[in-house]
This record gives structure tokens, C-alpha cells and sequence, in this order.
């Protein structure tokens, strides 16, 4: 009882050739379905009692194909009686007591399949009519996940929780058709004459249920990658990573409603369509550039290009001390502002003689009083160390390993004022 193997493999067999009455798949009207009745291709010619050549009831005698990439799952009384995944042409027998049940192939869906007939196949004698369906194995596109709010997760690489709103699409398989018959689908995709199952179709509650699980699963598949140390903890390569980002996806789905071991389904691929995140995430990733353009070498050319933009923005604006200040290291600065101030002196010294001289001996005083100040100032100034010098030391101690990351970032965040 069940089903003998004519011919395995492609449809152009010998046995294929001479078939012109036999049951297959039909035109499949879209790639996203997931399960479909098998339909005559050809006259009944008075085969057993199907005389409805339209439904997808088999009896004793029936041909069947079973195309690549699609399984064929036989039930009665709502119970699955034979399961084939091996492509080629089967002749459904019920009397025939050496023919077999199942045909599921040695790869590793046909192992999965195997497993679970030991655990759900049908326990009574077959009867001489079965309902016949295939579950389509290839890839499914276009299922679509999409958040019309902020989801949170902490995040390892900045050490804080971020968020963002996102869309996209992913692609499934149905690993194992058993369970996905017997779990997931609902009863009226296994009736005779029953519609196809479509995930795409947004009147199919079932293909509803898995897109509100998937986004109700982004916060721990975003966690999932950018806690993972082997993808660099940056989310910023998730777009670029479409299988990682699928494998964190399906990991999280599993982990919150056993896609696999209940259902027979797993993501495969994944397409972030966009991501936007919010406002505080953004300022974060901001300074987190800023930080990255400072470290190591890079650090170095910026100090001196803000310098020389120093001096050209001082030279502009007519003698702007302060502006070449900031962009200099301090020694450099404070010899500048000094001799400024000898020019100012200089410039502004006249000589004054008759009734005006006691008053101009007050003025020199002052003058001098002024110019041993900012000689202190400046000697003040040339015992503090160069922030850049120091950076430069820091940096190089940290190669060294005499200091650690961490100790570096705080004297650089210190010295730079971020």
C-alpha cells in the first residue's frame, strides 16, 4: 500500500514520455506559495473511483510527478498517510503490499523528513483514495517585516541601548513538510479541491501570524548581530550582510516561536530595505566618527591640519592670537601673543617732552609693569606641556602596552575637550 517509484529524476524518462494521463503541480501562479493540490493533467480513463478529474483525490492506479524542488504529501481523515521529496514518477498502489510510503532522498531535508514520519506516520491500513498535495521546497521571496516605531536593543559596540525603525523582506524554506503540514497549515488548505496556500496573500491569517512574529523578533535579532564579536559589533554592516543578518533573524524566530522544530521553516536570506535611527542613536554614531577620525595616525594629521587652518583663520582676521592659539601647541602659541604685545608696545611708544615727561614716566611704568606680567604669563605658559606632544606620548605608550585602550581614550577626551 502507498506509492511505487517508476522512474527517478528528470520528466522526460521513458515512463514520463508515456504518460498522458497523470497528476503534477499545474501551472504555479505564484513563486511564495507554500502548499497546493496536485491536478489531473490529462482524462481519468475510468481509473479506480476518482471520476473528478479536477479534484486532487488519487486512487489505486494513479500516476503522479513530482517535480524538483517540491514534496508531495498524501492525506486521509486529516492524517498525513506517505510523503515523497525525491523528484521523478510515482504510481500510487493500495493493494500492493511492497510499495513504500515515503521517498524523501539521503540529502539533509530528506533526513529531517525521515525523522519526523517515525514520529507522526499514519498508524491504520491506507485506503484506496488519498488527497494529494505539494509543498513547494525552494526558496520563498518577498515576505515582508517592516516597525512603525523605534525598536530597542543594547548594543555591545556602543555600550548603551539604541534604536531605530526599519523595513525590509526576507526569503524562507519549508525544511521539513511534515511538520509544516501538521503544525502550521490550516485545515481548509487541506481539503479536496482546497485553495493555495499563498504567503503572500494578505487575507492568509497564517502568513499574517509569521510577519507579526518576525518584527516582534527584530529587537533580538539586531541584538544577536551587534553582540556578536565574529561580525565586528558594528550595525552599521547589517545591510551589507544578508546572510548574517538572516542567521541572527532566524535565530531569534526560533528562539521565541520554534519556527524549525515545530513548523518546518527557516529564513534563509534577508534585504534591509531601510533604517532610520533615532535622534539619540544618531548623535551617538556622530561622536563615535569623531572618535575613529582622532585615533592612531589619523589623529595626527588632523592636529596638523587644525593647526595650519589655525594660523591661516589668525592671519585673516588680522592678528586673531587667540584663533592660532587653538589650532597651535601652547609654546607656539604663547610666543606668538607675546611678540603681538611687544609690536602693540612699540607701536605705541612716542616721545614727550616739556610739562608732558611726568606724566609719560607714569605711562613707561605702567608699560613696564604690563610687560613683566606677560613675561610671567609666558614662562607660566612654556612649563605647561603641548596637549598634541602629550597625545603623541599617550599613543605612543599605548603601543607599547604600557597603557590600555581605555586609559588612552580618557586622556585623549581630556585633552581634546569631547
Amino acid at each position: 500500500m502507498g506509492f511505487i517509484r517508476a522512474f527517478i529524476g528528470a520528466l522526460g524518462g521513458t515512463f514520463a514520455d508515456q504518460w498522458v494521463d497523470f497528476y503534477g503541480p499545474g501551472p504555479l501562479e505564484s513563486g511564495t506559495l507554500g502548499i497546493f493540490p496536485a491536478k489531473s493533467q490529462g482524462a481519468n480513463n475510468g481509473r479506480g473511483e476518482n471520476v473528478k478529474g479536477n479534484q486532487n483525490i488519487i486512487s489505486n492506479g494513479s500516476k503522479i510527478i513530482v517535480p524538483e524542488g517540491t514534496a508531495l504529501i498524501t492525506m486521509q481523515d486529516g492524517m498525513i498517510t506517505g510523503v515523497i521529496a525525491e523528484a521523478g514518477g510515482y504510481i500510487f498502489s493500495s493493494d500492493d503490499v511492497n510499495s513504500q510510503s515515503i521517498f524523501a532522498g539521503d540529502g539533509p531535508t530528506g533526513s529531517l523528513i525521515k525523522s519526523t514520519w517515525e514520529k507522526i506516520k499514519f498508524g491504520g491500513q491506507v485506503g484506496s483514495q488519498q488527497l494529494a498535495f505539494y509543498v513547494n521546497l525552494k526558496e520563498i521571496p518577498n515576505n515582508r517585516f517592516g516597525t512603525q516605531s523605534e525598536i530597542y536593543w543594547d548594543d555591545a559596540f556602543f555600550g548603551t541601548q539604541v534604536g531605530a525603525v526599519t523595513r525590509g523582506t526576507y526569503t524562507l524554506r519549508i525544511v521539513d513538510p511534515l511538520l509544516f503540514v501538521k503544525n502550521f497549515v490550516p485545515q481548509k488548505y487541506l481539503i479536496a479541491d482546497a485553495p493555495a496556500f499563498d504567503f503572500s496573500d494578505m487575507d492568509n491569517d497564517a502568513g499574517e501570524q509569521l510577519f507579526n512574529e518576525v518584527v516582534g523578533s527584530l529587537s533580538a535579532a539586531f541584538s544577536n548581530y551587534t553582540n556578536d564579536p565574529t561580525r565586528g559589533n558594528r550595525m552599521s554592516r547589517i545591510q551589507g550582510d544578508q546572510i548574517g543578518f538572516a542567521q541572527s533573524l532566524s535565530l531569534a524566530v526560533e528562539e521565541g516561536y520554534q519556527w524549525k522544530t515545530l513548523r518546518g521553516l527557516e529564513i534563509i536570506k534577508t534585504a534591509i530595505l531601510a533604517i532610520e535611527y533615532d535622534e539619540d542613536t544618531k548623535a551617538l554614531m556622530s561622536d563615535v566618527k569623531k572618535a575613529d577620525a582622532l585615533s592612531g595616525n589619523r589623529g595626527n594629521a588632523f592636529f596638523q591640519q587644525a593647526a595650519a587652518r589655525g594660523m591661516q583663520s589668525a592671519g585673516e582676521n588680522g592678528g586673531g592670537a587667540n584663533m592660532a592659539f587653538m589650532g597651535m601647541g601652547m609654546n607656539a602659541a604663547g610666543n606668538m601673543m607675546n611678540q603681538t604685545q611687544q609690536a602693540q608696545t612699540e607701536s605705541s611708544y612716542q616721545p614727550n617732552f616739556g610739562a608732558a615727561q611726568q606724566a609719560n614716566q607714569g605711562q613707561q611704568a605702567t608699560n613696564q609693569g604690563q610687560q613683566e606680567a606677560q613675561s610671567q604669563d609666558q614662562q607660566q605658559s612654556q612649563n605647561q606641556e603641548d596637549p598634541v606632544e602629550k597625545l603623541i606620548k599617550m599613543k605612543k605608550l599605548l603601543d607599547a602596552g604600557v597603557i590600555s585602550e581605555e586609559e588612552f581614550s580618557k586622556i585623549k577626551a581630556d585633552l581634546l575637550g569631547i
